[in-house]
């Protein structure tokens, strides 16, 4: 099949890529944004200076931490308001075990491109 599809390409240096996240009933729910913003949140103790750090409203962070605090089982962004330092956020364990499982499922699906791709050449 390799030499077929070989033969079917023109020249070039074609590779196999993609794009990895996960999904709950077609809605997404994880993937390498959502890790950014969660490993900027436990940086900065912010949801808005993570927001600032990725070029992203605050709206849009703070819509991406409802929508993981929804799906998930438990909230992966703690927020507190008020106080003496005026509230922060912090990332629960849960969004650190999930981070943790996101890198190595981004490892294993780079270890598969680079499969797929070397039988295209």
């Amino acid at each position: 099949m390799e030499k077929m599809i070989r033969e079917i390409l023109k020249q070039g240096d074609f590779r196999v890529n993609g794009s990895l996240w996960i999904e709950n009933k077609g809605t997404r729910f994880f993937g390498p944004g959502p890790v950014e913003l969660l490993e900027h949140i436990a940086e900065t103790g912010s949801i808005k200076q993570a927001a600032h750090r990725m070029g992203m409203s605050y709206k849009k962070a703070w819509d991406l931490v409802n929508n993981m605090n929804t799906m998930a089982a438990r909230p992966f962004v703690l927020t507190s308001t008020g106080g003496e330092k005026g509230g922060g956020s912090v990332i629960s364990e849960e969004a650190r075990q999930m981070i943790q499982y996101h890198r190595q499922l981004r490892e294993r699906f780079r270890q598969f491109l680079e499969q797929e791709t070397a039988r295209l050449k």
